[in-house]
């Protein structure tokens, strides 16, 4: 049966939704073909951490690679979306030990979220990956980690212990995907952030085929 191709990157637009405290979105013309320019040619000033986006060990971890020495292979295979219940704050170890997961280098966490990815509103009381899930990925060794928010930590939780559990070990994480519409199970991922030369993340386009 032919595959589904779902794109789960969410659009940076101009004053679109960022973390709290997170530089803002503003996109402008800068030659305009409407006012005599010989081209359209946008301006954009973004943060590293927008939209759809990877975050580089550099994010948390001094003296860490930036997003362009990550390996393209972590970014790149095969990877199973997990959904939970609407009544889940937060994804703990408990959790994740009921999920099939072992053998997996990848994995997508679908929450309640996704019901409100593209909204201009910041949500605060978001889904996240609790320090213990976290520890729990990288003893299965999984590789890279998607969350479908702005960000994989608790909302100014202080210690950031998920992203430096994660990142200190070289996983890749990746946060602000849409997975509202595919279902649980297995894909093949693609996420390829742009090529930024030693900055701490980079938005990214990322799909899955399943």
């Amino acid at each position: 049966m032919p595959r589904k191709l779902f794109d789960i990157s969410v659009p940076v637009k101009n004053g679109g939704v960022v973390y709290p405290g997170n530089p803002e979105i503003h996109i402008e013309l800068q030659q305009d073909m409407s006012r005599g320019g010989s081209s359209n040619v946008s301006l954009l000033a973004i943060g590293s951490h927008t939209g759809t986006h990877v975050d580089a060990p550099l994010h948390m971890i001094p003296g860490g690679v930036g997003v362009d020495g990550i390996p393209l292979d972590a970014l790149i295979g095969p990877a199973l979306v997990i959904a939970f219940d609407d009544d889940v704050m937060a994804v703990t170890e408990a959790y994740l030990r009921s999920q099939p997961i072992a053998g997996y280098e990848r994995v997508l966490l679908k929450t309640r979220n996704s019901r409100f990815i593209r909204e201009r509103d910041f949500h605060r009381d978001y889904t996240y990956l609790a320090p213990d899930g976290a520890e729990y990925l990288v003893s299965l060794g999984v590789r890279l980690v998607g969350v479908d928010y702005l960000s994989i930590e608790q909302f100014h939780s202080g210690h950031h212990r998920t992203h430096k559990t994660l990142l200190s070990r070289g996983v890749v994480i990746v946060e602000g995907l849409d997975l509202s519409e595919p279902s649980a199970g297995e894909y093949e991922l693609y996420c390829l952030p742009v090529l930024l030369d030693g900055v701490d993340g980079a938005p990214a386009r990322a799909v899955i085929v399943g």
